[in-house]
């Protein structure tokens, strides 16, 4: 069942209504707390990038990185400043524009080159800059193809075969080059983060320059059906800590170790909460229609991505106990004018189904798990305003996005 309490559940609808996303974070400092070993934790927002999480993450200690002018904005809204410490912000990408590049010169923010053409841009627009060389090994994994960021057919970071041209190029500028960065996909297993860990050690010595710090990157998975495992990260750790000794030896003075999380630390705590509209079958489903679609949660569109949904019952639709429980496979959709607006479905958009106990139109889903990535690659799609997102803290609710309006839509159209 969900970690939320379906009362808690019932009330915050009522007052900000459906759809609603839900985030606790106790949750999340639970997951922050199984990193501590770590010397850095760099939060990578894409994943929640509301402004109160945020403020939630620099409270804690965690440091954020940013992949775009607009969440650069939002890490100093939300209180990050790299006056008060020079590698609280880092920005990373494979290109920069000039909006960005005059946002990360202004506020000192270290960026983390992924592309030859955006090395040279920093280099000649602002020498002696402090940046990290984020490289592609060679080799990349993730729960989908579409989060496979390593390899042959991936657009990011730098080749091993352009590495000695990019250590050339950061000499001859005099940029301040912090570390060496490595992500190889979101989702990843234990098997492939462990190997990333032995390639690195391999990519520093290749690199032959010195360096204050390492990055294991991202990719830490989540747990979002029973059959997933838990990451061990006490193992995790220790097999970084390892490579980071090797390296420490290999250039003879300490360095800091970071990880970058970004599901795994927001996935589990949020919940997408909406209402059943509609029930209707066909030959061959039995569906369920909510009022939210994939322009609110689009992972199950776009990667087939399994959330288990639960019923909430509003308190009109209470069956006494000597009714017998009516268990059904629903196929479970939204509004949108889209044959893929299904939430059970899996990657080639075959249509699957989950069992849902007495559903009721007025009866609440819950999609569980979708703290990461979900708010945050929300759309307008169909002209539908963005859902308002609420914490909970301790047991009492506050409001920390208001849902937005046709208004506020059209206003930016009003020329």
């Amino acid at each position: 069942m969900t970690i939320f309490n379906p009362n808690t559940l019932i009330e915050i609808t009522q007052q900000f209504g459906t759809p609603v996303w839900v985030y606790d974070t106790a949750t999340i400092r639970q997951q922050i707390r199984r990193l501590r070993e770590f010397d850095v934790i760099r939060f990578a927002q894409k994943a929640c990038s509301n402004t109160h999480i945020l403020r939630l993450m620099r409270e804690e200690g965690v440091m954020v990185d940013a992949v775009s002018a607009g969440e650069i904005e939002r890490s100093l809204v939300a209180g990050y400043s790299n006056s008060d410490n020079p590698e609280s912000i880092v920005f990373t990408a494979d290109l920069i524009d000039r909006e960005t590049i005059e946002l990360v010169i202004q506020h000192h923010i270290p960026v983390n080159i992924g592309s030859m053409d955006m090395l040279y841009r920093i280099a000649e627009v602002n020498p002696h800059h402090p940046v990290w060389i984020r490289v592609n090994p060679g080799f990349g994994h993730g729960h989908s193809e579409k989060t496979n960021t390593g390899g042959p057919n991936s657009k990011h970071g730098i080749s091993l075969e352009d590495l000695p041209h990019a250590v050339a190029v950061i000499q001859q500028y005099g940029l301040d080059l912090i570390g060496i960065h490595m992500h190889i996909g979101s989702g990843s297993d234990f098997a492939h983060l462990s190997q990333a860990c032995q390639v690195m050690v391999e990519i520093v010595k290749l690199a032959n320059v010195d360096i204050r710090a390492i990055s294991t990157g991202g990719g830490l998975p989540a747990t979002y059906t029973e059959k997933d495992v838990e990451l061990d990260t006490n193992s995790f750790f220790r097999l970084w800590d390892e490579a980071r000794k090797e390296i420490e030896n290999h250039l003879g003075h300490v360095i800091k170790l970071e990880v970058e999380p970004g599901r795994f630390l927001v996935a589990n705590a949020g919940v997408l909460v909406a209402e059943i509209h509609c029930l209707k079958s066909t030959q061959h489903h039995n569906f369920i229609l909510v009022d939210a679609g994939f322009n609110d949660l689009l992972r199950p569109s776009m990667y087939g991505s399994y959330h288990k949904i639960e019923v909430v019952h509003q308190a009109t639709h209470q069956k006494p106990a000597i009714i017998q429980s009516n268990e059904l496979e629903y196929a479970v959709a939204g509004p949108l004018c889209e044959s893929g607006d299904v939430f059970t479905q899996d990657a080639n958009g075959v249509i699957c189904h989950q069992i849902l106990v007495n559903a009721k139109v007025g009866d609440l889903l819950v999609f569980n798990d979708a703290g990461a990535y979900g708010a945050s690659m929300s759309s307008n799609y169909n002209s539908r305003p963005l859902a308002p997102e609420v914490i909970i803290e301790e047991g009492k609710y506050r409001l920390i996005r208001k849902r937005q309006t046709i208004s506020n839509l059209l206003a930016l159209e009003a020329l």
